[in-house]
């Protein structure tokens, strides 16, 4: 496996356009929610919000938090609040941490109605936004807040395709945007990541590259994880590892050895590549392997 082979890039030309909406809509909103994805919270975010999101008031969520390691995503909500950024853990699916979402939207909603009253502005809705990269859970989040079914939910990336805004209590709007990423990936570790969660559609790329450099990640940094999940022990690994090969060719040793761990075998005894792939990385998006963060606090 050549470690400079993988080659992952994605635009589609509709994304161009989201963006150029959301500049567009940013005159109307007040608050700037940006939803990230708990185990890769860089990753995700989209570099390019940072300059068209100006001084708007922000609040980052870190959603997914229940397949992220626990430990980080505290560390990850430090980070966020040294640079003056609120940042909230939530997990969409199970509605945990919505309830401190809408806290925080109504904290800034009345210092914002506050300000507009002295101005002379009353009665106007305190308008929120919510941005973050496809497949993070923004529907799931938005039916969350909103306690109604308003938004199209799916697992295919970029489902959710149209403008739309959600009337809230306490006189606030929610715009919910289609998921936006950006035209190039600020390098290559930050599109591996976007593969291991899915954000990047599974049909345009390499699965069996894809899994190798999730299981060589996992090796160096949650090797118990693979031991519990596949019931291979530490003294098997180490051998693999030990092996007097190019240390890429002992991890795919490592994969082949899941692989017969897993029944991926074809005739001839021979591992089926594509089926652990496709085994190990939804083990890694579904939390079968544990709670995993890609990316820590640096």
């Amino acid at each position: 496996m050549d470690d400079n082979k993988t080659n992952i890039n994605w635009y589609p030309g509709h994304m161009a356009k989201t963006k150029r909406q959301i500049i567009e809509d940013l005159k109307l909103i007040d608050v700037v929610i940006e939803l990230l994805d708990a185990r890769i919270p860089i990753s995700s975010q989209n570099p390019d919000l940072k300059e068209i999101v100006g001084n708007k008031k922000r609040i980052i969520i870190l959603n997914k938090c229940d397949l992220s390691d626990e430990k980080e995503n505290k560390k990850w909500v430090t980070y966020f609040e040294k640079k003056g950024i609120k940042a909230v853990l939530t997990d969409a699916n199970t509605g945990f941490g919505i309830d401190n979402v809408v806290k925080q939207i109504e904290i800034i909603a009345k210092s914002n109605l506050e300000k507009k009253a002295l101005k002379g502005r009353v009665g106007k809705p305190i308008r929120v936004m919510i941005l973050g990269i496809p497949n993070v859970g923004k529907s799931s989040l938005i039916n969350r807040i909103s306690k109604k079914t308003s938004a199209g939910v799916g697992n295919k990336p970029g489902v959710t395709k149209q403008k739309q805004w959600i009337r809230l209590k306490n006189n606030i709007e929610l715009l919910d945007t289609p998921g936006v990423l950006w035209p190039k990936f600020e390098n290559q570790e930050v599109a591996l990541n976007l593969s291991y969660v899915g954000t990047i559609k599974d049909e345009i790329l390499q699965k069996t590259e894809i899994a190798f450099y999730l299981v060589k990640f996992l090796l160096e940094n949650y090797k118990n994880n693979i031991i519990q999940r596949y019931k291979i022990s530490d003294e098997e690994i180490q051998n693999i590892m030990s092996q007097n090969k190019n240390p890429n060719e002992n991890i795919m040793d490592v994969l082949y050895l899941i692989g017969k761990k897993r029944g991926a075998i074809v005739s001839g005894g021979n591992i089926d590549e594509e089926k652990i792939a496709n085994i190990i990385l939804e083990d890694f998006r579904t939390g079968k392997l544990g709670k995993i963060s890609l990316e820590k606090v640096k």
